[in-house]
């Protein structure tokens, strides 16, 4: 008879994967004993979050026979689930009531299809050498809280023996993410819907190059992540920290061209590329952590939940059916406020 796996057991899995990262008790999320349990806020009212690292929701003693990893838990994710047989979904990003639960308390809407909801996050951060690795280089220095500022992360690398050149970079991100594929796909969707202005976030948001040249040599990356508060004094304090390095990559979040890190990044004689965007993220840290509870879980099916996002003008969205409909809703209901209060 196979055995019997239950929420707990994915809970401990986790804690494994994590080395032991997970809150396990009140305790850990009251007593600062968990450094992995921080509070995120841009100091608007009643919108910061505690991020908790382990089970959110769900009754421990729950069985699993099918898991989804996912990134970022939202109703696209829950109602796909609770179709497809779900029995718990992890999220790397924290989970908020409503925001992550279609602005419905998230407890009701996940007991109605059974779920048990698990999140890793910053408690993922820093376990492995892939991003750097994808990127083309192994990273020799890994700082999850450059700064003092928790989540702000660096990687410091060698560029790998068969990726001489920046050229080499961008070609090895279109490798490894599949942009091929992706651009396919998006050329599928642009003849299919008959609408050859769709954009598609893989596709926007590829590798660039910002400073520099495809034939310049690489030697010593720097691997910054402007979403989590990497400024330009701290590209300076890199710099200072590795005088040898050549290189700034910037991924999981993009900066312009006329960007100040890009400038200061000129001033100091590095080349600029941007990377794989948070889009990309769920085959960069999403699938190795699917893979790993696979194999720790070998009873249980584990699936990846990944998403298209599109951009798509209003005169090609949906059927003729649905335009008509949010044309009247639009103009007899929202517009000139028919049967409401003007």
């Amino acid at each position: 008879m196979d055995a019997v796996i239950k929420v707990k057991d994915v809970l401990y899995a986790l804690d494994k994967i994590t080395g032991g990262r997970c809150v396990k008790s009140l305790d850990d999320i009251f007593s600062g004993k968990n450094k992995f349990v921080v509070m995120k806020s841009s100091n608007i009212p009643g919108k910061e979050c505690m991020e908790m690292p382990g089970l959110i929701c769900g009754d421990l003693e729950a069985s699993v026979k099918k898991i989804a990893v996912t990134m970022t838990l939202t109703e696209c994710n829950i109602e796909l689930a609770g179709a497809t047989g779900v029995d718990a979904i992890i999220a790397h990003h924290p989970v908020v009531e409503a925001a992550n639960s279609g602005g419905v308390t998230i407890r009701g809407y996940l007991n109605l299809y059974g779920l048990a909801v698990f999140e890793l996050h910053e408690a993922f951060h820093g376990l492995h050498p892939g991003i750097a690795y994808i990127h083309g280089h192994k990273a020799f220095r890994v700082d999850i809280a450059y700064g003092n500022i928790p989540g702000n992360i660096l990687y410091v690398g060698k560029a790998l023996e068969e990726v001489a050149t920046i050229g080499a970079v961008l070609d090895r991100l279109n490798d490894f993410m599949g942009m091929q594929e992706e651009q396919k796909m998006l050329l599928t969707e642009k003849n299919v819907r008959n609408c050859h202005d769709i954009c598609e976030t893989n596709v926007a948001t590829g590798g660039r190059l910002l400073v520099g040249s495809r034939e310049n040599k690489i030697g010593t990356v720097i691997h910054i992540f402007p979403h989590t508060g990497f400024n330009v004094q701290h590209l300076e304090m890199a710099k200072r920290e590795h005088p040898e390095a050549d290189t700034v990559i910037a991924s999981i979040s993009r900066v312009s061209k006329d960007s100040d890190l890009v400038k200061k990044a000129e001033e100091l004689g590095l080349n600029f590329i941007v990377g794989n965007s948070h889009a990309m993220e769920i085959l960069e840290n999403g699938l190795p952590l699917a893979i790993a509870l696979q194999k720790i879980l070998p009873e249980v099916e584990v699936v990846l939940f990944r998403e298209r996002i599109t951009s798509t003008p209003l005169h090609k969205v949906g059927t003729g059916s649905i335009r008509g409909y949010a044309e009247y809703i639009a103009r007899e209901y929202l517009v000139n406020k028919k049967g409401g209060s003007e």
